[in-house]
């Protein structure tokens, strides 16, 4: 064997090693910021593929939400984005927020699906307002247009037991919501204010996600829920169908063909002892929601 071919064979015996290392380098970065960051792996010559984020159960916090919404808005192999709604609304801030990031990720050009399933009423329905499409099942229950704010009163309780509770304040208003007193008229009228105020937020979304004039939404908007069915003939979703309709609609809007390649996240944060005692053993005791154990806030909560 002469020394060229030698030379050439282990020149290539080479190349191939370098290829090998690089290869096996790329693909662990990308695992640990794939895993170490709670993301999914992002592969853009694998293709063009449909985002699924999940929006279960009460929404108190949007930042796992918006935190997927924004990656996905970065990734270029993502042009659709489908939210799977199941909740029963919550903060009128969360739902706010995620509602404002998916405008924000319309405005980048991406398609957003939003597939309604058991329920997705008051800020469930909120969020689905920022939507190119609303996919509902028939009998999904929705709606629940409105704003509450509630919490416990103990004051009988404290006097019958001789337990007071003082309060210096800077105004005659500081301390509304709290469960030491009954509220005032004056504490009344002012926090009607602000839910009629917060109301008309909501009933603003509605109005600008369908197309409709406020007092075509006011109608609908006082509390009651509605069955997917009974949204689609008013107007507040748009196609009557199951999750797969909504993958499949998501990618004839952007030129994929059915169905879809799709990412998600799969890693979810595990609940903590802390969780447990703090949002669910103290609220269980005393008979209270997570909203009332971490304080009075306004809601768009169907219950």
């Amino acid at each position: 064997m002469g020394i060229g071919v030698v030379r050439r064979r282990d020149l290539i015996i080479g190349i191939i090693i370098l290829v090998a290392f690089v290869g096996f380098v790329f693909f662990s970065v990308v695992a640990i910021l794939g895993l170490g960051g709670q993301r999914a792996f992002e592969f853009p010559m694998l293709g063009k593929r449909i985002a699924i984020i999940d929006v279960v159960g009460p929404i108190y916090s949007s930042t796992d939400v918006v935190r997927q919404i924004k990656k996905y808005t970065k990734d270029g192999s993502v042009p659709a984005i489908v939210l799977r709604v199941n909740s029963p609304g919550g903060g009128v801030a969360a739902a706010q927020e995620i509602h404002s990031q998916l405008e924000k990720a319309r405005d980048e050009g991406k398609v957003i699906i939003v597939s309604m399933g058991a329920v997705a009423a008051s800020g469930g329905l909120y969020i689905a307002m920022a939507a190119d499409t609303i996919v509902a099942n028939p009998g999904t229950l929705t709606g629940s247009i409105g704003v509450i704010f509630q919490y416990p009163t103990i004051q009988e309780l404290a006097d019958k037991i001789g337990v007071r509770y003082e309060v210096i304040k800077s105004g005659t208003l500081k301390n509304v919501g709290s469960p030491w007193h009954t509220a005032t008229e004056e504490e009344i009228a002012h926090l009607q204010s602000v839910i009629d105020d917060t109301y008309e937020q909501f009933v603003e979304a509605v109005a600008r996600g369908r197309q409709m004039d406020p007092d075509e939404v006011r109608p609908l908007a006082d509390g009651r829920v509605f069955t997917g069915r009974q949204a689609f003939q008013a107007n507040l979703v748009d196609v009557l169908g199951d999750f797969d309709d909504a993958l499949d609609i998501a990618a004839e809007m952007v030129g994929l063909d059915t169905p879809p390649k799709t990412i998600k996240e799969t890693r979810r944060r595990r609940a903590t002892i802390w969780d447990l005692v703090g949002r669910g053993l103290f609220g269980l005791l005393l008979g209270m929601t997570p909203e009332e154990v971490s304080g009075p806030q306004l809601l768009f909560l169907y219950r």
